[in-house]
């Protein structure tokens, strides 16, 4: 059986989309490390956990103190820590990429608090990978009203951001999710990699969000899909895929596995957000194993073997579908499936 990439589970479900305005209340980090680790098919189990910097499950300001607290439940899980998302957005204490000095000066604070936490969690031995996953903390619509001017601005901000996260060893990836302005669409996200001239800059494939860049969701002009186009069609479909995955795939330095049944969901900063499914989901419009290929290899079909670690990404799962093992173990079973047809032996 292949052992690579490392399989991983997502700490952020239990946190994205819950709360007392949202009807679910939060699960909490131990518990999410307990869906992780308990986890099992067939003998094999998840690898390793990718973690959100906010409260209540790992608060931006840790102290080394906390984070050994940290590194210690997730060692004794037999686990290991991947990706973390940094918490750039004005709620949370960061601000808009293209907004005043002010915004993006609490942008990039965010940013450099979440490369000393990477780093100390690397010191402690339990995260030996993975990047810092941002995006840009604006909605299409302010981006849309001067989009040269947008972008210069973001450009500019995550230079400054990747300069910083240099001097930690880190990578910073941008989601490929359509409610963030600039990443909003393929096109928009191809004109910022490409712009932001960084070798520790690159791109965050989630399987979810860029389905629904193949339907032009904030962005009509970049639809890929036809309008008319039946999901019966897999040809159709895989051309899609093709089309878009030839230009990011390149630049993918972090894949997520999801399931989507291309409708969208979302509140506040993050409308029309994709509706992450279970990967048996009847509506599910993806085949996860064969289209998880298309950025896991190239277009000649070969392994491109530079994603280390995959992570199942599953936001917005009702609390009572979060708690039963199965869920996780259905999960980790396609999770396997995608390793055993894309993966390699190391």
């Amino acid at each position: 059986m292949n052992n690579f990439p490392k399989i991983h589970n997502a700490a952020w479900p239990g946190v994205v989309g819950k709360g007392e305005e949202e009807g679910d209340p939060i699960i909490g980090l131990d518990q999410m490390l307990d869906y992780t680790a308990n986890a099992e098919v067939d003998g094999v189990h998840f690898d390793g956990i990718d973690l959100f910097l906010l409260d209540p499950h790992v608060s931006i300001d840790s102290s080394l103190d906390d984070l050994k607290v940290l590194s210690d439940k997730v060692t004794s899980r037999d686990l290991e820590i991947g990706s973390l998302v940094a918490p750039v957005w004005a709620p949370a204490g960061g601000g808009s990429a293209m907004g005043s000095a002010d915004e993006c000066f609490s942008f990039i604070t965010q940013i450099r608090k979440a490369c000393e936490i990477a780093s100390h969690l690397k010191e402690l031995g339990v995260r030996k990978g993975g990047v810092i996953r941002i995006d840009t903390s604006v909605d299409p619509a302010t981006w849309a009203k001067d989009p040269k001017a947008s972008n210069a601005k973001i450009v500019k901000t995550f230079q400054e951001a990747c300069d910083i996260a240099n001097d930690f060893g880190e990578k910073l990836a941008i989601e490929g999710e359509i409610c963030w302005g600039g990443i909003h669409s393929w096109t928009a996200a191809e004109e910022i990699l490409k712009s932001v001239e960084r070798d520790n800059f690159g791109f965050q494939a989630d399987m979810a969000h860029t389905l629904l860049y193949l339907l032009g969701y904030n962005a009509p002009e970049c639809r890929v899909l036809p309008e008319d186009y039946h999901w019966k069609d897999e040809s159709v479909l895989k051309e899609s895929l093709e089309e878009i995955t030839k230009v990011l795939r390149p630049y993918t330095i972090d894949f997520h596995v999801a399931q989507n049944d291309a409708t969208v969901f979302g509140s506040g900063s993050h409308d029309k957000t994709g509706r992450h499914c279970l990967p048996d989901d009847p509506n599910g419009k993806l085949d996860i194993v064969r289209d998880a290929g298309y950025w896991l290899r190239n277009e000649q079909g070969k392994l491109t073997k530079s994603i280390r670690h995959i992570c199942w990404d599953g936001c917005m799962f009702p609390n009572e579908v979060m708690t039963k093992p199965e869920t996780w173990e259905s999960i980790l079973g396609v999770m396997i499936k995608v390793r055993n047809e894309h993966g390699w032996v190391n």
